[in-house]
């Protein structure tokens, strides 16, 4: 499953992908919603089951390898690198006793006595009469007022605060990685996690509906179920029932539910890390691990253009989207760049990168970036702006007619995914901080943010009315916010 981040709009059909958490730790799971039926994917395994029915309620002890890992973990990957080579860092500025030594010619000039012992009470009583208590007080008061205590620069400090929740689902037991709304009606979830397991549930007040355990699910209880290569991503067709997923040998598959008529679509021998289905319904688009690009026909089963080289990106794609009417693609990578492509003649218009690497020399092939990289990125609905979220916690707010920086809003932690609310141009995105936020495209201004999560936020969806956000945490939780903005 690759970690790169992007969201489809709520419609029929809406699956978000899994943002699975260090490789070496734990391997990654994904779960979709669609207007008949859930589908859950582990390894290289995807069934799909009836809402409404119940699966096996225990699951399986480990999870299947999905193989190569980009995007989301590559930051929780290195924040937890951070925290280690921060207590290593401390530990090392103080040697312990046992490496300090004294040379043969080295003279002891005074012994400082370190515990001198009890004081006497004497000398006790005569510091107290030197204390002025009034000034103490005053200084003290002032200190309540004039100091503040920033958090260290790079070190995401404790979460621990407000909780501006609505309703919190805590049925799993570990790293929540994956939600997604019921397109019809917006009142139901369902959430994926590291615990193998997938709940549905209602958002209005937490109760959970049934529970899917991914590989013991009762043979009676299946609605379709097929074997194939490590699972990257998955999405269901806007317009009819059909499933589209990318796996790790490089293969696109096309199912048709519930008969499983299946379609491949063959690209490089590396993994298909992201993809989308262009709004026309007879497209899509697949980013691959080597940096190519291609745009498949859906019914001929064949490329329409393949971007790749220069044209291509010099890293590993995370991140795909397009806008309303399918004309324009927006590809992001770990090489830091995002481009924008015309769909119709599969050439490349624009190129985005943040301002803050600009200055850094370009990749070579199969290379990628330490600092920074593309996380997730979008269209507006009703201006033309494009989003992209970066890992050192940039939101960058791009003009499409003139292809300019517009505005650059930053974050204290990287940027896990962003969504823009449907008719407006507010933006939304998640963090590592574990807070949501809303910024106004137009201005650059923060309108609010959400708080609740004692953990990083790994994925979130926002209900079609924009009333409601749902997230999921490293804290083993789901939450619901009810969005309040001052133009509502």
């Amino acid at each position: 499953m690759s970690g790169g981040a992007w969201v489809l709009p709520p419609r029929p059909g809406l699956v978000i992908p899994v943002l699975p958490c260090d490789w070496r730790l734990c391997q990654s799971t994904s779960v979709a919603i669609g207007p008949d039926s859930v589908a859950l994917s582990a390894g290289s395994h995807l069934r799909l089951l009836p809402p409404g029915r119940r699966g096996s309620s225990s699951a399986s002890s480990r999870r299947a390898d999905s193989g190569r890992r980009l995007g989301p973990e590559k930051w929780i990957g290195r924040f937890r690198r951070m925290e280690s080579e921060s207590e290593s860092g401390a530990a090392a500025d103080t040697p312990p006793l046992e490496t300090l030594s004294f040379h043969g010619d080295e003279e002891i000039i005074e012994v400082v006595e370190l515990d001198p012992g009890p004081p006497d009470p004497d000398d006790l009583a005569q510091e107290m009469e030197d204390v002025d208590f009034e000034e103490e007080e005053e200084e003290e008061e002032g200190n309540d007022e004039g100091w503040v205590l920033e958090p260290q620069e790079g070190v995401v400090g404790s979460m621990e605060g407000p909780d501006d929740s609505e309703v919190t689902f805590a049925l799993h037991s570990a790293s929540v990685f994956c939600v997604s709304l019921d397109p019809k009606t917006n009142t139901l979830a369902v959430t994926g996690g590291e615990d193998d397991k997938a709940f549905v549930w209602r958002l209005s007040d937490g109760e959970l509906l049934f529970e899917c355990a991914v590989w013991q699910v009762d043979t009676k209880e299946e609605v379709w179920s097929f074997e194939a290569g490590d699972l990257e991503w998955m999405e269901w067709h806007p317009r009819a029932p059909v499933l589209l997923a990318g796996t790790a040998d490089g293969n696109t598959w096309m199912w048709k539910v519930p008969n499983g008529d299946c379609k491949t679509f063959q690209g490089p021998n590396c993994p298909a890390t992201c993809g989308r289905v262009l709004p026309d319904g007879k497209r899509a688009v697949v980013g691959y691990e080597d940096g190519t690009i291609r745009i498949w026909d859906l019914k001929q089963g064949s490329p329409i253009h393949v971007l790749k080289g220069t044209e291509g990106h010099q890293g590993p794609l995370t991140c795909v989207a397009t806008n309303q009417d399918g004309s324009l693609i927006l590809t992001g990578s770990v090489d830091c760049q995002a481009k924008l492509v015309s769909a119709t003649t599969g050439k490349v218009v624009g190129v985005f990168r943040p301002e803050t690497v600009a200055s850094q020399p370009s990749l070579g092939e199969g290379e990628e970036s330490e600092s920074n990289s593309v996380e997730s990125l979008g269209f507006c609905s009703v201006m033309p702006l494009a989003a992209v979220g970066y890992l050192d916690g940039t939101l960058a707010i791009y003009d499409l007619s003139t292809q300019t920086l517009r505005h650059q809003c930053q974050h204290q932690s990287g940027i896990v995914q962003l969504l823009w609310e449907a008719g407006t141009a507010v933006v939304y995105t998640c963090s590592l901080d574990g807070i949501v936020r809303l910024w106004d495209a137009r201005t650059g201004r923060l309108l609010t943010d959400y708080r609740g999560h004692t953990a990083e936020i790994l994925d979130f969806a926002l209900s079609k009315d924009a009333s409601l956000v749902v997230t999921t945490s490293g804290d083993h939780k789901a939450k619901v916010f009810c969005v309040q903005r001052p133009d509502r």
